[in-house]
């Protein structure tokens, strides 16, 4: 059997502190998580077997993301509300073209925010 693409997904974590704006829920006021971000790229596997080198996805998303967002308060980094839904979009634009001339793409990018709760933004979903 030969697959038409393959998926690869690399996971990160990071501590920030954030307070949503115009929100009249308990999330208005100061409050920190630790995020689990799920990166995705999807691709046809080289000749070396695989679609992706695993060490530079995680150089990748570590100098573009976690190092801006890691122990941050994110209503200082970002010029937006901090939800997850508009972090996985800033997120999805940092890491996009860092697969140039590769043989892959980003497919998809999902931010956990709690243990039971994350934004997902696939490809398929950007207009471009």
């Amino acid at each position: 059997m030969k697959a038409k693409s393959i998926r690869i997904t690399k996971i990160f974590s990071f501590d920030s502190a954030h307070q949503l704006e115009d929100y009249a829920g308990k999330c208005r006021q100061l409050h920190g998580h630790t995020y689990k971000l799920e990166v995705t790229v999807k691709g046809e596997m080289g000749e070396s077997g695989m679609v992706f080198d695993f060490s530079i996805l995680k150089k990748v998303v570590t100098e573009r993301v976690i190092s801006q967002l890691d122990h941050k308060y994110l209503n200082e980094v970002f010029d937006f509300n901090p939800t997850s839904e508009n972090m996985v979009v800033w997120i999805f634009e940092q890491i996009d073209g860092c697969f140039e001339g590769q043989p892959c793409v980003l497919e998809a990018v999902k931010l956990w925010e709690t243990a039971t709760s994350y934004a997902e933004l696939r490809r398929s979903d950007v207009e471009i």
